[in-house]
């Protein structure tokens, strides 16, 4: 059920539904809406670049959250529960949650698409802090003997096409054409 954005913004008053800006309004739709349940609010550009990167939520303009979460529209709390799910490590988060309360069905519909929690957000750095990805490539940047090989990975080594590991201190790679474990602190990201 589709919304126009004439409708958003008489419905939030010309306001960001979340934190009340009026700059740079534009609707959102909110992921995993059920069918026939409007899931579209009007959010800032702040509110949206935010919500589209979750691993760089900023707690302090999410403090927001304490007005917005007792809005009538059901799309507003359910997008509130799971900003505080998220941000539940913080005291006054989890205040704001324990106070929500949503019925069954809202609940469900929250908790369907959550937001992942911080600890759920794996990332990999290399030894000056850059941020790797799956597919990168690495130079190494100490001589490393490798475990179970008579190998020793060479200082200066490129390493491409790295695959990503669910500990953020390993990634692997290819080494002399041996798929080997290597600790993040002795990489160094290059191109």
């Amino acid at each position: 059920m589709a919304v126009s954005q004439e409708q958003l913004l008489q419905r939030s008053g010309g306001q960001c539904e979340l934190c009340k800006a009026q700059d740079n309004l534009e609707a959102y739709e909110l992921p995993e809406s059920p069918v026939g349940t409007e899931g579209q609010l009007l959010l800032c550009q702040t509110c949206r670049d935010q919500l589209n990167n979750p691993a760089e939520l900023d707690s302090a303009h999410w403090q927001c959250l304490s007005d917005s979460m007792w809005s009538q529209e059901p799309a507003v709390q359910v997008l509130a529960w799971r900003l505080l799910k998220r941000l539940s490590t913080e005291t006054w988060a989890q205040d704001l949650l324990d106070m929500l309360y949503l019925d069954d069905d809202l609940l469900n519909w929250a908790q369907a698409g959550a937001l992942p929690q911080a600890g759920d957000i794996l990332v990999h750095r290399d030894s000056n802090g850059v941020q790797l990805q799956a597919g990168d490539s690495v130079a190494i940047i100490k001589d490393l003997d490798v475990k179970g090989a008579s190998l020793v990975a060479k200082r200066g080594t490129a390493v491409r096409g790295i695959s990503l590991t669910d500990n953020p201190e390993h990634i692997e790679g290819r080494v002399e054409g041996q798929r080997i474990v290597i600790l993040t602190k002795f990489v160094k990201k290059i191109g």
